[in-house]
């Protein structure tokens, strides 16, 4: 007897032992019926800490609208750091021309950042002829009477404001770099002039002449480097896209403005399909799962089955096969398609997925069953709170707010920084074929290394540098903060839905509205806490895309397995932190407890179920992406036949003027797939949040007069429990 008690108390000490790695179970509380009223603000530290770095946040903004400029980093700024078109006595001149642009191309890609290695100055006008300093100087010396004077250079030559072109020869004024040897027809592509003569010549490497009294003068620049349209092509490759992708820009604007009212129409049309959608989900989910689930085990069944067919077709015939190198090689895949090793292969291959699947849903049948209920649940609750569907344009508005503000933030700082000039120096690098020159920052004085010393670009100082990083965690931290704001609201909305003990009738009123306000008076800090994690692991991770960036040319190979091995660390990290997140302000909802203590509680529930927390995960992604994916196809094909005019009908309402008519198509297939995203981030937030709740039910309740369950009665009937009546006891299994 004493045997038999002492294994049972041993038997009771484990489970003890076992139940402390997973948390402490809820215990039920007689008072609770839902989200908790009588509660206090939490995390009050990192609340004030939030307020105290957006102070911060907008001082480096008013320095940066004080003593910034964008103007700096939106207009052209020549050699001498004048501001094209937008300095005093520059207003006329918004255009920048390069002197020589065969030196672009010798600073490689390189060029973006410290530009090209010439003088460039402000025009009215971008060049639309070919010229030459030796054809002006033929010109001027042409018999018997001269098409050309010295008057005429001040209009003909491209040269540094306040060059005296009358004063010297035309060749002394090439030599030092007070005009330019050469320019060619040129277009303004953002500001800057890009040669646009590819269309005009059929040969590229034949050089570019100009024409005076019958003789023809080759361009060259001052180093005596012909000027042909391969080196021209070369030099101007990376300005050059921006030339394409501008006419791209232009000609799809064009559409938009063609067919905005459309495009409007049939994102309106999406968001009712979504709404439809997610109102037949109720009754279309079994469905979709369980026909999806047979499908697979269907088609890899007869994978399975021909692959065993074709293997004994082909040993019937007695075909060998031989693995020889050539075949091997050849990589011809129909080759071993005729060999019977290959569909063996196969048909084990597809067997043993089949027995898995198999047995995976032989065990997980009541989980997938009690998912798609849930989900079910989750389309009641929200066609009983309609509101909730529209409460994440809230937030997405807020996010663009915050994105603009951002955004011209940065913009400020950046442009606070000094002028940097840089000269043409001497030292050159090289990528194992082609040798570049490296350009040396400068002072323009008489010191200057090289030949001359020019304006590139406007450059940080250091504490520039540490205002946009601030700012780049401070984006990081708002957004976060702004979406764990959302996830809050719509689970505290949820959690009163399924705490109701008869639906709809004790729903509180405006449950969302009254989440909004809880969620703002007393939940303030546990937000900015739980954002202040995602922000400094996104803050690690951007770091470390640096580190990635700086060891590209590194040929350590172990610093950079490292960096794959943290990258991929603190990716996992952040996707973890997201969904402990996302549960414990669910918990947080609900009772109103702060955040850490909440992401305990979340993590060692999820912990005890684990099984149904990943089921259910699955299966919900699952159904959801099969939704927008409908939703998406559905509405991108009808506005594909729509815009193509192939719907007779209303042919009338089609623009005739599209340039591409796959524009509107692809704008509202993007746009239809943002509104699913938003429409089903409520759906996705509701099955979480009536997960939760239902499996603290399950712990705190037991269906007893005294500890009903709050669950539907269709989860009870899956589970084989009910509530019962007063005076009704819990039969007995038997084993009791």
């Amino acid at each position: 007897m004493s045997k038999v008690s002492d294994e049972k108390t041993e038997e009771k000490a484990s489970e003890e032992k076992k139940a402390e790695y997973k948390g402490e179970v809820r215990k039920y509380d007689p008072t609770f019926n839902g989200p908790i009223k009588n509660r206090s603000c939490t995390d009050v530290i990192c609340c004030l800490l939030f307020l105290v770095f957006l102070l911060g946040m907008a001082a480096c903004s008013i320095i940066g609208y004080a003593r910034g400029n964008p103007y700096k980093l939106l207009y052209p700024t020549d050699s001498s750091g004048n501001i094209c078109g937008y300095d005093t006595g520059y207003t006329g001149k918004p255009y920048l021309v390069y002197f020589d642009m065969l030196q672009c191309a010798k600073t490689g890609t390189a060029v973006i950042i410290t530009g090209c290695p010439t003088p460039q100055i402000c025009v009215d006008s971008c060049p639309t002829t070919y010229w030459h300093y030796l054809y002006q100087v033929a010109l001027e010396a042409q018999l018997p009477s001269p098409t050309k004077t010295t008057a005429d250079r001040a209009t003909d030559m491209i040269c540094k404001p306040g060059t005296d072109t009358s004063v010297g020869t035309i060749q002394n004024l090439v030599d030092t770099d007070a005009c330019a040897t050469y320019y060619v027809k040129s277009t303004p592509v953002v500001g800057r002039c890009i040669p646009s003569f590819f269309l005009e010549i059929t040969d590229l490497a034949q050089n570019l002449y100009v024409t005076a009294s019958g003789i023809d003068y080759n361009l060259t620049n001052s180093a005596g480097e012909g000027i042909t349209g391969t080196a021209m092509n070369e030099a101007s490759y990376w300005l050059a896209k921006f030339m394409s992708v501008t006419q791209v820009i232009e000609m799809i604007y064009k559409d938009v403005i063609a067919s905005w009212w459309l495009i409007l129409a049939f994102l309106g049309i999406a968001m009712v399909v979504c709404f439809i959608w997610i109102v037949l989900m109720r009754w279309l989910t079994g469905i979709i799962v369980w026909f999806s689930i047979f499908a697979v085990l269907g088609v890899i069944s007869y994978a399975c089955y021909y692959s065993y067919v074709q293997y004994y077709d082909l040993k019937s015939t007695n075909v060998t096969g031989t693995w020889g190198y050539s075949e091997a090689f050849a990589l011809n895949f129909s080759y071993y398609l005729k060999l019977k090793e290959t569909w063996l292969a196969f048909g084990c291959g597809t067997a043993t997925f089949l027995a898995i699947f198999v047995l995976l849903l032989i065990f997980l049948l009541d989980r997938i069953c009690i998912a798609i209920e849930l989900i079910k649940e989750s389309s009641r609750a929200i066609g009983n709170m309609i509101f909730t569907l529209f409460w994440p344009i809230i937030p997405f508005f807020i996010q663009l707010a915050i994105v603009g503000y951002f955004g011209f933030s940065s913009v400020y700082i950046a442009s606070i920084g000094d002028q940097k000039y840089y000269t043409n120096g001497t030292n050159t690098t090289d990528d194992g074929i082609n040798y570049y020159l490296s350009r040396i920052p400068c002072t323009p004085d008489d010191s200057t290394q090289g030949s001359y010393c020019d304006f590139v670009k406007y450059g940080g100082t250091e504490y520039i540098v540490v205002m946009q990083v601030f700012m780049l965690f401070m984006f990081f931290w708002t957004m976060n903060f702004v979406v764990a704001m959302g996830q809050m609201v719509l689970a505290g909305a949820f959690a009163s839905y399924y705490w109701a003990f008869e639906k709809p009738k004790d729903i509180p009123a405006f449950p969302l509205s009254a989440s909004l306000y809880r969620t703002f008076r007393y939940h303030f800090g546990s937000l900015a806490f739980g954002s202040l994690i995602i922000a400094i692991i996104q803050m690690i991770r951007v770091a470390l895309e640096y580190l990635d960036h700086k060891l590209k040319g590194s040929e350590n190979r172990l610093a950079k397995f490292f960096l794959k091995c943290l990258k991929c660390c603190f990716w996992c990290l952040e996707k973890f932190m997201k969904f402990l997140n996302r549960n414990a302000y669910i918990l947080i909802a609900v009772y109103g407890k702060n955040f850490c203590t909440s992401a305990k509680d979340a993590f060692f529930l999820i912990l005890r179920n684990i099984v149904r927390v990943v089921v259910l995960d699955k299966i919900t992604d699952y159904v959801l992406f099969l939704s927008k994916l409908l939703v998406t196809a559905s509405v991108g094909v009808a506005a594909y036949f729509w815009f193509q005019g192939k719907v007779t009908y209303f042919s009338n309402y089609v623009p005739t003027n599209l340039n591409y008519y796959i524009t509107p198509v692809i704008l509202v297939i993007i746009g239809t797939f943002l509104i699913c995203t938003c429409f089903f981030s409520v759906y996705a937030m509701a099955v979480d949040t009536l997960f939760l709740c239902f499996l603290e039910d399950l712990e705190m309740n037991d269906g007893s007069a005294e500890k009903p369950y709050f669950m539907s009665k269709g989860l009870m009937s899956i589970l084989g429990k009910k509530n019962l009546k007063p005076g009704e006891k819990k039969k007995c299994c038997g084993c009791c």
